[in-house]
């Protein structure tokens, strides 16, 4: 039973595109479809984290409005925070699964129970991926994800309920 889903954000929760403002603030799109899901997961008493090596403001934002619980900025070690945050939660990490795009997301691929990737993501990464998704980052891949994981735990009648009433 996965307990904990982790995300990470640019290429996976975002397209992996950074716009920065006339001004040099940095900007981000989040896909709707993956907010509701993030929120829907979190409402049915799992728990999600975003572990990311970037930092922004507008990650920890749309955290907040997402109620994730946990979120992990600036990380060079994905898999060190992973387990620090499974140890935290008493989550062993095969009741975890993580999604991510890139090389830098390979650590905490190769210690989670379940991995998944966006349709576009580093083909390298591939070897350490149970699960390749048919959307891309940015796209409803985080949606994609969290709706198989909640159809094999039996929780989609619950997660229907959450919004049809």
């Amino acid at each position: 039973m996965i307990e904990l889903i982790v995300i990470d954000v640019d290429g996976t929760l975002t397209d992996g595109k950074i716009y920065y403002s006339s001004e040099g603030e940095e900007i981000k799109a989040f896909n709707i479809k993956d907010g509701l899901m993030i929120k829907s997961w979190n409402t049915l008493g799992k728990k999600s984290a975003i572990i990311t090596g970037r930092v922004s403001n507008m990650v920890e934002k749309r955290a907040r409005e997402l109620n994730i619980t946990y979120v992990a900025q600036g990380v060079k070690d994905k898999a060190k925070k992973l387990e620090e945050i499974c140890k935290r939660e008493n989550i062993p990490l095969k009741n975890v699964a993580v999604i991510g795009d890139d090389l830098n997301d390979f650590s905490m691929m190769k210690v989670a129970a379940r991995t998944f990737a966006p349709f576009d993501a580093n083909p390298y990464i591939y070897d350490y991926v149970s699960d390749p998704l048919t959307k891309k980052g940015g796209e409803g891949a985080v949606a994609e994800m969290i709706d198989i994981l909640l159809k094999e735990e039996n929780l989609y009648d619950k997660f229907l309920e959450l919004w049809v009433k």
